[in-house]
């Protein structure tokens, strides 16, 4: 019989624990290459199922901007797309209890992976959710702040004419640049505070704070390779969107799966 984990199913009237400060490990770039490589591994270990996931987020995300269209928010479409990547962490927690299924021995199927998605509302990791789709609000809010302010006596009927604004006139710039330095910080914050805790709710009994502060720690500590691991997920994330959000039924298990490894390699397992 297979001893219950951190990532089944959880009972009802659960209280998280309170644990002391964790600790936090060094993280090399040769971790962030062989988490890469298990990622890979666990993605052929399960392709469809993996698949399963990417495309969700991909087609959720055709979706979204076929809705913006529609609803003639033009102006929506570009920030919409470089900050979807904002909630790939949460669309992954999938990835990271089948991660942590393969890497246990532990046999699953569907049934056994969306009952632990579906049963995550009953811990923290809706509290993260909030965490991320607020980020996400405060990127969209922004950009139409600064689109008030920058390009306030500028037309968006159609999409093309958006583009001509945005990349073919000093104004465009000045907003390209400005929401370049905002995003950059906004998604520096978000993935300081997740990078780590998203896996880390699931692995173990924790509140979203303490899991928040040791994804923190674990980037603070590791700050160039940390954040070289940021540049991956950013450059893999958006290149992918490229080919209408396609590159994304590939790339967004792999990413998630090696995430799932690289916080097993930044952070000591729980006793007991």
């Amino acid at each position: 019989m297979t001893p219950k984990t951190a990532g089944s199913i959880p009972p009802d009237n659960l209280s998280p624990q309170q644990p002391a400060t964790l600790k936090v490990n060094k993280v090399t770039a040769g971790d962030i290459t062989a988490s890469l490589k298990a990622g890979f591994s666990d993605f052929l270990a399960r392709p469809f199922m993996s698949g399963f996931f990417g495309l969700f987020y991909a087609v959720f995300g055709i979706l979204f901007v076929w809705s913006l269209v529609w609803l003639g928010k033009i102006w929506m479409i570009i920030p919409a797309i470089v900050g979807f990547p904002l909630v790939a962490p949460f669309a992954a927690a999938g990835l990271y209890e089948m991660s942590r299924r393969l890497q246990k021995g532990e046999s699953f199927g569907w049934s056994e992976i969306l009952s632990v998605m579906a049963n995550q509302r009953k811990r923290e990791m809706g509290w993260m959710a909030f965490v991320t789709l607020f980020i996400f609000w405060v990127w969209i809010y922004q950009v139409r702040l600064w689109l008030a302010i920058i390009l306030q006596n500028a037309s968006f009927s159609n999409f093309d004419g958006f583009l001509n604004t945005v990349f073919f006139t000093p104004q465009g710039w000045t907003f390209l640049a400005v929401g370049t330095c905002v995003g950059a910080f906004l998604s520096a914050v978000l993935f300081t505070v997740t990078v780590v805790a998203m896996p880390m709710l699931l692995d173990r009994e924790t509140n979203f704070v303490s899991a928040m502060l040791t994804s923190i720690r674990v980037v603070t500590e590791n700050p160039v390779v940390m954040l070289t691991w940021a540049a991956i997920i950013s450059v893999t994330m958006l290149l992918s969107m490229i080919p209408a959000f396609l590159g994304l039924i590939f790339t967004l298990p792999i990413l998630g799966h090696a995430t799932w490894h690289l916080y097993q390699r930044a952070v000591p397992p729980a006793e007991g």
